[in-house]
């Protein structure tokens, strides 16, 4: 089973995205599951949102405490709660981020979690280019698939254009398909 703990921000689309990916998934044939956990229910608080992904049924219902991948959607949050406890050494942390974990005072994650499951990716100012609204659920998604394989951007699309209105949709596919590529070539030069 693979387990994905997402954080952001109350509005910012992390439940949205967690059910997004349980759809890419399950299109893909796997089982999924994707539930929230709110503390107050109002725009900016804290939020997390949890998915899970597996080939056989999948029976486990309680938060993930031990992912397998985190998805940071609100950067704001990295230095005041604890977000990579649990974490797996082999594990996947995308951040929503024009920075470097260097130049968020991050490059400790750098040498305790393998390089090159770790990416920053410039979401929200994707999501603000194509979509024009700062939700950068979408391209985090399209971005986690990218760098962990775990469904394939083409089932990120159709679960996005099952999701939303057909502009929207088309938007959002437009922010998804630029985040995965450049995800895709930061890991080609990672890997070369």
């Amino acid at each position: 089973m693979f387990q994905v703990r997402i954080h952001g921000r109350g509005g910012q689309g992390v439940v949205s995205g967690a059910e997004l990916a349980s759809v890419a998934a399950f299109l893909e044939g796997r089982h999924a599951q994707a539930f929230p956990s709110f503390g107050s229910e109002r725009m900016g608080a804290p939020v997390m949102a949890f998915f899970r992904l597996d080939d056989s049924e999948i029976r486990l219902r309680e938060p993930v405490v031990t992912p397998d991948a985190l998805i940071i959607q609100d950067p704001t949050l990295l230095h005041q709660v604890d977000l990579f406890h649990g974490l797996a050494a082999d594990g996947y942390i995308l951040i929503n981020s024009t920075r470097t974990f260097d130049e968020m005072g991050l490059s400790s994650l750098l040498t305790k979690y393998r390089p090159e499951r770790l990416c920053t990716l410039p979401a929200t100012e994707i999501a603000m280019k194509h979509v024009g609204r700062p939700l950068p659920n979408v391209p985090l998604l399209a971005g986690f698939a990218a760098i962990s394989g775990q469904f394939r951007l083409e089932s990120v699309v159709a679960a996005v254009r099952g999701k939303f209105p057909s502009k929207i949709a088309e938007a959002n596919v437009a922010a998804a398909t630029e985040a995965f590529d450049l995800v895709a070539r930061s890991r080609e030069i990672v890997h070369a």
